[in-house]
């Protein structure tokens, strides 16, 4: 039949698909290249680092209002993300989308404010509308750009130049150097200000209390310590025997030992159990008060559960007991429950 001599158009055509046509060292080139790129953009921004740099520095640190960062497109996610970094480390800071700020959202910014502008190009549509705006209130405005001569540039108090040589991307379209060299200067503008505020570990777990450092540097003893029933105690007439039934109970790893008043007088612990045992004590006849730890380490309830940490690090040990100022017991706590805490 005819039809059997007509030829399938597929038959000519590669159909290869292109999983199968790039190799793995092929992926790990490119990569590489990117990596190489950006790494140069980043590099070339030391030059930058010039009195423009340090006068937006003197804006953002007389401010007394907020720096409101603004930016269009990827340029406004690393706007965010500036803000963001900017606000965790002591220059409040918030982003406006310059796309809304037209709309009303310009509303946000006083007087008081200073705006920090993004744009590659120095010319987008949404930055331009608003400048007169921004003029009008005049506040300082600080612009991160790839083109001195732009529009934005121009109109900025100071102008941080952050041109790359190239983007990664091979076609030369996708922001990708370019926003590597913002975020990068945008983090020089945070921890030089960071600096100049004198800011420190304290400040930055005040405003992170969920992260880890909040909660080494900010959680108490007291948050953490067991109390009450919870806490293993026995007098020093205890028989040895019922010592161990209370470190059992309450699985703790020791107990306290305490006079009729609830004042410390000792610590019984699984270390001095084993040195008992190697004395072929008698559990049932010897007293809690013949093999216990009289001068123990102890904390108080408005430490820092890091210092408890420091504590036990220091000697060797894996609980604490907790006592008031006059020497009276009050809870207790162990690594395990620094360890739930996030603290160590």
């Amino acid at each position: 039949m005819e039809q059997d001599k007509i030829r399938s158009p597929l038959k000519d055509t590669d159909t290869t698909s292109p999983n199968a046509r790039v190799t793995d060292g092929r992926l790990r080139e490119l990569a590489l290249a990117v990596l190489a790129t950006e790494a140069d953009a980043v590099e070339s921004l030391k030059e930058r680092i010039d009195e423009t740099f340090t006068k937006a520095c003197r804006y953002m640190l007389a401010c007394e209002g907020r720096v409101v960062v603004t930016g269009m497109g990827k340029s406004g996610h690393i706007g965010n993300k500036v803000a963001a970094t900017l606000a965790s480390t002591g220059t409040p800071a918030f982003f406006v989308h310059p796309g809304e700020a037209s709309h009303g959202d310009l509303g946000m910014i006083t007087p008081q404010d200073v705006v920090l502008a993004l744009s590659n190009s120095g010319e987008t549509e949404e930055m331009i509308t608003i400048l007169p705006l921004i003029k009008r209130l005049n506040v300082p405005l600080i612009a991160l750009t790839g083109n001195p001569d732009s529009t934005l540039a121009k109109a900025a108090n100071a102008h941080i130049n952050v041109k790359v040589p190239k983007e990664a991307c091979p076609l030369g379209l996708a922001p990708t150097s370019s926003t590597t060299a913002a975020l990068a200067m945008g983090d020089a503008l945070a921890v030089s200000l960071l600096e100049a505020r004198g800011f420190t570990a304290e400040d930055f777990a005040r405003s992170h209390p969920g992260g880890r450092l909040g909660r080494r540097l900010l959680l108490l003893i007291d948050d953490l310590m067991h109390t009450g029933e919870r806490v293993p105690q026995v007098t020093p007439e205890t028989a040895l025997a019922d010592a161990l039934m209370e470190m059992s109970r309450k699985g703790l790893g020791m107990t306290a030992v305490v006079d009729q008043k609830q004042r410390l007088l000792g610590v019984f612990t699984d270390g001095d159990l084993r040195r008992a045992l190697d004395r072929n004590v008698d559990v049932h006849r010897t007293k809690v008060r013949d093999v216990m730890t009289e001068r123990c380490k102890t904390v108080h309830p408005q430490q820092l559960a890091a210092e408890a940490l420091a504590v036990m690090d220091e000697h060797k040990i894996n609980a604490l007991l907790v006592i008031d100022d006059n020497e009276q017991l009050v809870g207790a706590l162990n690594m395990h429950d620094l360890l739930r805490a996030g603290v160590v």
